[in-house]
């Protein structure tokens, strides 16, 4: 991962720091997440006081002002440690990232008394946080949702929101959710932000969905019924919504990539090792062309995916004109690449690849959702053709 020459030309030497991250996140993911990954994952056990610990590294607020408890790094900074705890396990790594992604849009959007209510138990995990944009009848169409959020209570010191929230990861565990609601006109001018506190009265869980992947991770709707927030609840003013989801999915579509990347790496990984070790007709199997050429495309792709994506991530970071194509290229292709790529791992695997205990598996499972979260990989080439014809 000690690539070449300048961040200009999309190619990385990481410093110091980035590496002294690196090898921090990779120790404690070895030591607290790898060893107990299948069994939460076979278990469908949420492990909120291990997420939670995380706090304490400063995974609760990465890219957060220092101000209000965060690390205050960068989005390259933020790759490194979302691929590192993902190469443990990816359903772990994601959940950390919804919530880096909720806790930003406060940072960023909120006002300084909302930042300094908010943030400090946002950015040290005593809250976790849930990101609530996707609806029943609303996935992509992001613009197109129906929860509405209406003024209540004296002097409109209250809203009441009603409506569901589809496919919400940490619903029922997390303690606040970032809510987009409607409170005008039909389009993304008539949507708001909302920070709905889990004691709301009203809020409501459905039950844990039963998922491909992301075992570890509770899936639930969020039911929003005659719910009552506080209007200081309110993040920058009514029909700010649909800018501030737009604003976060950049950051949250690296994230995501990152997650592939540490996944993918984690099978390319066993895959060398049970080629090494697994002997047919007199050998060990990494010692056939058929395999070798397996593993040297994944090699390659996994490079790829890598380069890319921190090429996207530092591009961010200097807000580049085109960091929004950079960054749905790097989801679009990084997702894609990795999910084949830990698929062949388990290829390599044969048999044993399909049995619980070698771990290929629940990484093919998780990494499958991969393209289709933050924007599915269709809306990625959406969004990169627009760039390139102009509209």
């Amino acid at each position: 991962m000690d690539a070449a020459a300048d961040a200009t030309t999309g190619q990385f030497e990481l410093n110091a720091d980035q590496r002294a991250i690196q090898e921090m996140t990779a120790g404690f993911a070895a030591e607290q997440v790898a060893p107990y990954a299948l069994d939460w994952d076979r278990e469908r056990f949420f492990p909120s006081k291990v997420i939670r610990e995380t706090g304490a590294l400063g995974f609760g607020g990465i890219y957060i002002r220092e101000d209000v408890g965060g690390s205050g790094l960068g989005r390259l900074d933020a790759v490194l440690i979302f691929e590192a705890l993902a190469a443990a396990c990816p359903g772990f790594s994601s959940m950390i990232s919804i919530h880096n992604m909720a806790a930003w849009m406060v940072d960023i959007f909120g006002s300084d008394e909302q930042r300094q209510r908010l943030l400090p138990k946002m950015t040290s995990l005593e809250w976790l946080a849930s990101y609530c944009l996707t609806e029943p009848g609303s996935g992509s169409d992001a613009a197109a949702l129906r929860t509405k959020a209406t003024r209540s209570g004296g002097n409109g010191s209250d809203y009441v929101l009603n409506g569901a929230k589809q496919f919400i990861s940490g619903a029922g565990d997390s303690d606040v959710y970032v809510v987009m609601a409607r409170t005008g006109e039909d389009g993304p001018k008539g949507i708001s932000t909302l920070v709905v506190p889990k004691d709301a009265p009203g809020l409501s869980f459905g039950p844990s969905e039963s998922k491909m992947g992301w075992h570890m991770q509770p899936t639930r709707q969020v039911i929003l019924e005659d719910c009552k927030v506080p209007a200081e609840n309110l993040l920058s003013g009514e029909g700010a919504g649909f800018k501030i989801a737009m604003a976060g999915l950049d950051g949250g579509r690296l994230n995501i990539a990152a997650c592939s990347l540490g996944g993918a790496q984690a099978a390319t990984d066993k895959a060398l090792a049970y080629a090494g070790e697994r002997q047919a007709f007199g050998q060990s199997i990494d010692r056939f062309q058929a395999l070798q050429f397996k593993l040297a495309d994944m090699e390659t792709d996994l490079q790829a995916s890598r380069m890319l994506l921190y090429a996207a991530a530092s591009k961010l970071d200097r807000k580049a004109h085109d960091a929004g194509k950079w960054s749905a290229m790097a989801k679009r292709f990084v997702t894609d690449a990795c999910f084949d790529i830990a698929n062949e791992a388990l290829q390599i695997h044969g048999g044993y690849g399909y049995l619980h205990e070698y771990g290929v598996e629940k990484l093919v499972r998780d990494l499958r959702v991969h393209q289709i979260l933050e924007g599915t990989n269709e809306i990625m080439r959406v969004i990169i053709a627009r760039h390139l014809i102009g509209r």
